[in-house]
């Protein structure tokens, strides 16, 4: 049985981490660290997370991910091929068993025809697989930065289940 003091998603994942053996680290745009402030809120996490990039630019996915310039060029920034360079990345920048990377438009600016406000990409890399889940949210920026963090730890938890 997994030990989950507070049964919150995060320390659900933090069980399952801890249980496992694994490391995670994150690669977080559009919720601009509120999956790394989740999962740093359970004690122990130390144990699992190895750390985060809140990479707001293009040149930070570029440079401290290795997101290829050429894919941010065809599909932009918020897009399933960067959600899944930015996961893959992020793991092998930090030596962690996964990487969880979100990209995605919170708002109220920045949408564009075919991406609007709320579209969220959340990529989950390991060694052998990297996935791309998309999302489609409403309500104002707070609350799709945190729904999108909630949804990727959960869809985390999921995987790790």
């Amino acid at each position: 049985m997994l030990r989950n003091p507070d049964g919150s998603v995060q320390s659900v994942v933090g069980a399952l981490l801890r249980n496992r053996g694994l490391t995670l680290a994150t690669a977080e745009s559009c919720t601009g660290g509120s999956i790394g402030a989740l999962l740093t809120s359970t004690p122990g996490s130390s144990d699992y997370y190895r750390g985060g990039v809140i990479c707001y630019h293009n040149d930070l996915k570029v440079g401290l991910l290795g997101v290829a310039e050429e894919t941010l060029l065809c599909h932009g920034a918020v897009s399933e091929p960067v959600a899944h360079q930015m996961a893959a990345g992020v793991r092998k920048a930090t030596a962690s068993d996964l990487g969880l990377a979100t990209t995605g438009i919170a708002g109220p600016d920045g949408a564009v025809a075919g991406k609007p406000v709320g579209l969220v990409f959340l990529g989950l890399s390991s060694a052998s697989e990297t996935r791309v889940e998309r999302l489609d949210l409403s309500g104002d920026r707070k609350t799709i930065q945190l729904e999108a963090a909630r949804l990727a730890l959960d869809w985390l938890r999921r995987y790790l289940q």
